[in-house]
């Protein structure tokens, strides 16, 4: 095992920590570790992400469900369209897309590369959610709640398709659509929308087994790497606030998508 290899399971458990310590946004370097540090492909990464992050979804929500914090209502009226979503696109998109997908001259846009490009978009796009003071996590009044159907199932489709294109959970987008949408509180959105990121990426990554070789060794370990940080964030979550460092780390996941970026079409 090469040091790089050490190196991005090591991220692995950072990757936990910060879903512990400020709910979510590590998952999103899952992707950039397995390609840049584990030499995994672009598109198997996203694979493997989405096994990862459902896996350390379904044990962070754990916590939310024995606390109450989680709507059943809610998860199944978002999910149902996002899970249909993210299965079609592993099953059925994403293995149809051309190796060549664009070419301009001397510059050729592969597949590989399509993938980093839109995933560190959406890396950037989390880093303004994290960045920006959002006024919904002082707003935790439980109100009646309303369900806007047609945008929920809009919503739901248009996250089950980016989550099976990227890999990743799609928690800030999930997040304000729950308290939006369905009125949820804030505390009892993040609950669900961990419900909802678990099932989404374990039922996309089931659309994934059969259309590629599945290294299980990396899976295991890195889960397991990814669970163990969760405990240890739930338990520096006592000493540090999250919600001070979730701007930091916005900026570096900024930093991040505008390198992969570069890297990629430089």
């Amino acid at each position: 095992m090469d040091i790089l290899t050490v190196i991005g399971y090591l991220g692995g458990i950072l990757i936990g920590v910060s879903l512990g310590l400020i709910g979510g946004g590590g998952s999103i370097l899952t992707v950039p570790i397995l390609v840049y540090l584990m030499g995994t492909s672009p598109v198997v990464a996203t694979a493997y992400s989405l096994f990862i992050v459902g896996f350390s979804s379904l044990v962070g929500s754990i916590n939310y469900i024995k606390k109450n914090r989680v709507s059943i209502k809610t998860a199944a009226i978002f999910g149902l369209p996002s899970i249909i979503a993210i299965y079609s696109t592993r099953k059925y998109l994403v293995p149809s897309i051309p190796h060549t997908i664009l070419t301009i001259g001397d510059f050729t846009l592969t597949k590989d590369h399509g993938v980093m490009i839109l995933f560190a978009m959406l890396m950037i796009a989390a880093s303004y959610n994290m960045i920006k003071k959002n006024k919904n996590d002082l707003e935790d009044e439980a109100a009646p709640q309303k369900f806007n159907y047609p945008a929920i199932l809009l919503e739901g489709i248009v996250v089950g398709t980016l989550t099976g294109l990227v890999g990743a959970g799609g928690g800030f987008l999930i997040i304000p659509a729950l308290v939006i949408l369905s009125k949820l509180p804030m505390k009892m959105a993040v609950g669900t929308s961990l419900l909802i990121i678990a099932t989404n990426s374990l039922i996309g990554f089931l659309g994934d087994v059969s259309n590629y070789e599945i290294d299980w060794s990396i899976l295991a370990i890195f889960s397991t790497m990814a669970i163990g940080g969760i405990f240890i964030g739930t338990w520096l979550s006592n000493f540090i606030s999250g919600k001070k460092l979730k701007p930091a780390f916005g900026v570096f996941v900024l930093v991040m998508g505008i390198s992969i970026i570069l890297k990629e079409l430089l």
